[in-house]
């Protein structure tokens, strides 16, 4: 049941499936499914964080909703954007326009290009009239020099690749805006920072999907979180939920992600915390 803060999502993803063919020695084809059935929406002004851990499928999603699956990928299930079926290829004409991706890894970037030609063209995508402009003043909102937009990616630090790939994202304000893990790498501070810019986008009015692994870090900004297991959506909650010993949660999975944060002694399923001292099976 969805709990958008509008009538109508922004998006609508719903048991949605992804598989992939390959081919293996004598040309033998087989299909693996790393998408089983992912179903979450998220409406304009919201923060839904996708939690789950590395290879649940999350990622995959993102890519799907941009319509940017490979080749040799299979979906079914029904994807809605503003309460309208679109398939892939308009998904990949509404992506860099009215959708939004914001990669995890500075690998994105293309190596061989300078920073402020990235942007430009990132702006150009957006519709914007005046490209280098609009790049020269996103990288600045970004609170990255001038200098900046002279550079190769291989020149920048890690936190200075994440807010030129923020800034990129963020171009022609989009209404919808995929999140896919923005913060590994990043040091504590830098990683708050980029929490609070994606509320802040939420806060203006786009609809915001932020994918991890780290429930501590979404937390704090999300109105539902969306637990996913095994390609698969296993529970959607409240920020509200994930407290005490976990008890309001419906799912044994989610309970045991936030029972094993450090916050929670690292308390997993047939364990003693780490306060406890034993970390051998509990009797």
């Amino acid at each position: 049941m969805s709990a958008s803060l509008t009538d109508t999502a922004v998006l609508d993803v719903e048991h949605l499936q992804i598989s992939f063919s390959q081919y293996g020695r004598g040309l033998r084809r087989r299909t693996v499914t790393p998408v089983v059935d992912m179903s979450l929406d998220v409406g304009a002004g919201e923060v839904v964080a996708v939690i789950g851990a590395s290879g649940a499928g999350k990622s995959l999603v993102g890519l799907a909703v941009m319509g940017l699956l490979p080749l040799n990928a299979h979906e079914s299930g029904s994807v809605r954007f503003r309460g309208r079926a679109v398939d892939a290829g308009e998904r990949r004409a509404l992506a860099g326009r009215r959708m939004a991706l914001l990669p995890q890894s500075p690998a994105h970037l293309d190596p061989l290009m300078r920073v402020g030609a990235q942007v430009a063209r990132a702006a150009r995508l957006a519709g914007l009239p005046d490209p280098d402009s609009a790049a020269r003043a996103a990288l600045e909102r970004r609170g990255l020099a001038a200098r900046v937009d002279r550079l190769f990616p291989h020149e920048l630090s890690g936190g200075m690749a994440r807010r030129v790939l923020f800034a990129m994202a963020t171009l022609g304000e989009p209404e919808l805006i995929f999140a896919d893990e923005p913060t590994p790498g990043l040091d504590p501070a830098s990683a708050a920072e980029v929490i609070d810019d994606i509320r802040s986008l939420a806060d203006a009015g786009s609809a915001v999907v932020l994918v991890s692994h780290d429930i501590s870090i979404a937390l704090p900004v999300a109105d539902r979180v969306v637990v996913v297991r095994r390609g698969r959506t296993i529970e959607s909650a409240s920020p509200e939920q994930f407290s005490g010993d976990g008890s309001r949660l419906a799912h044994p999975y989610s309970r045991e992600l936030w029972r094993a944060l450090p916050q929670q002694d690292f308390a997993l399923p047939g364990r003693r915390s780490l306060a406890g001292v034993s970390l051998g099976r509990a009797a």
